[in-house]
């Protein structure tokens, strides 16, 4: 583990149900196994919905109950594939009126592949996607992965919790932005929930994608413009515990030793993000605030250095029912 966390010993909070404990060792199998689950749902989305700058079309949103595509155009009516995470079953809905649904248990990926193929196909929704996942070093294909079949349907819930509520404060500092944000989305590649603000301006042109399983062509067009990105992932490699990150692409000089807060967050030189562990988050007396100043600091170091427009692009966070002053 890079950095021992200030919060080692987690103690029960009256956070718990909204920020639950996610030790990444208790659950990374049930992990390994979800995000196959969700790269076989996410592809469904990408070879049927037309291509949006920067990913976007690709992604899952949080939802009331786990994840979900959003509608997905079909001729003449729509699709929507969710996983509940409360119920534990995986709903595949057509505009029409008609569903299957697959239900959440311990599977193996090619089970759980061949499933949601079968049942798009009662439905009648034709699609072929491609069975080799991204972002995760020799996986094997979908329909070939014996392997991964873990599903802990207490740490798949506790997982969707730490979502929601990051989803809310995440939404919130959205608000504070009046240039080109994106929506706060879930990443199935990568396993992660995101933010993201743009400067305008454009971005070097990438020259290199590391990431297994990510062409250089998508990357590029991902990173085509300057941006200053964060979120929270569950972990994993070196970083072997959950926590929020916080990057800015192309790094502006000085970033690395800039001040942020809160006082856990440090800054990862082999990522090139700043992180805080999400235990700092959750054992904290008010976690919704203490995430919100990581973002804002990040942010501002970001755009400080960055020499972005600050003044034309941002604004005071948005308030319930109460119209923005101009």
């Amino acid at each position: 583990m890079i950095r021992e966390q200030r919060t080692t010993r987690v103690s029960a909070t009256a956070n718990d149900a909204a920020w639950p404990a996610l030790p990444y060792a208790a659950w990374q199998d049930t992990y390994a196994t979800l995000h196959l689950w969700t790269q076989i749902v996410g592809k469904v989305r990408l070879k049927l919905t037309p291509w949006l700058n920067h990913s976007w079309h690709v992604t899952l949103y949080v939802t009331a109950r786990g994840l979900g595509t959003g509608p997905i155009a079909l001729d003449g009516r729509d699709l929507s594939i969710d996983f509940d995470f409360i119920d534990h079953v995986l709903l595949l809905r057509t505009s029409d009126g008609q569903f299957r649904q697959i239900m959440l248990r311990p599977v193996t990926v090619a089970d759980f592949y061949a499933e949601v193929m079968a049942a798009l196909a009662d439905l009648g929704v034709a699609v072929r996607i491609d069975e080799m996942p991204n972002e995760i070093a020799g996986a094997p294909r979908f329909g070939e992965d014996h392997v991964h079949a873990a599903y802990d349907r207490d740490f798949a819930n506790r997982h969707f919790r730490v979502l929601a509520s990051t989803r809310r404060v995440l939404a919130h500092f959205r608000t504070g932005f009046l240039g080109k944000a994106s929506p706060v989305h879930f990443f199935w590649g990568s396993f992660d929930l995101a933010v993201t603000r743009f400067s305008g301006r454009s971005a070097p042109l990438l020259t290199a994608s590391s990431t297994p399983g990510l062409p250089l062509a998508v990357a590029r067009e991902a990173y085509s413009h300057e941006v200053s990105s964060a979120g929270f992932w569950p972990g994993g490699g070196p970083i072997d515990y959950p926590a929020y990150y916080s990057y800015a692409y192309p790094e502006p000089a000085g970033f690395a030793a800039a001040k942020v807060r809160p006082a856990a967050a440090f800054y990862f030189g082999d990522y090139g993000q700043f992180i805080l562990p999400y235990d700092a988050v959750r054992t904290a007396s008010e976690p919704e605030a203490q995430l919100m100043e990581f973002l804002q600091s990040t942010y501002a170091a970001a755009a400080d250095l960055g020499k972005w427009d600050r003044n034309a692009l941002e604004c005071a966070l948005g308030e319930k029912g109460k119209v923005r002053a101009t």
